[in-house]
């Protein structure tokens, strides 16, 4: 696929756009309010093609609505970003401590402050 300038879209683009339309709507959307509120111009096909993907992928749910089908945001991209965390995770190559060793490393004093506080107020 490719964008209106003939250059390449970045991997997870049009799937990324997808999701930001049903976070932003207050409502569940058809296809076709889906295509609506995206910035590229898209065929409706694309738009319905992109939507069973993600609904395959446990991103999206559906019901069934006036014509058709109508999509919701499975979870809120906070959701989204600790389901990819933890995908990362369960792909590090099997040793987990050494993965979340190199993940707390990297985070700075304020995130990690948090996470402790976090890991405290869980097992408290």
């Amino acid at each position: 696929m490719t964008d209106t300038e003939g250059q390449r879209r970045a991997a997870g683009e049009l799937e990324a756009g997808v999701l930001a339309a049903l976070w932003a709507a207050d409502a569940p959307q058809s296809a076709a309010q889906v295509r609506a509120a995206l910035s590229q111009d898209l065929a409706r096909t694309t738009v319905a093609t992109l939507l069973g993907r993600l609904c395959e992928k446990g991103l999206v749910g559906r019901r069934p609505g006036s014509r058709g089908f109508v999509y919701f945001a499975a979870q809120d991209s906070h959701g989204l970003t600790a389901r990819r965390m933890h995908r990362e995770l369960d792909q590090g190559g099997g040793d987990r401590s050494l993965v979340l060793a190199r993940f707390v490393e990297g985070l700075s004093p304020d995130d990690e402050a948090e996470l402790r506080r976090l890991l405290k107020d869980d097992h408290a």
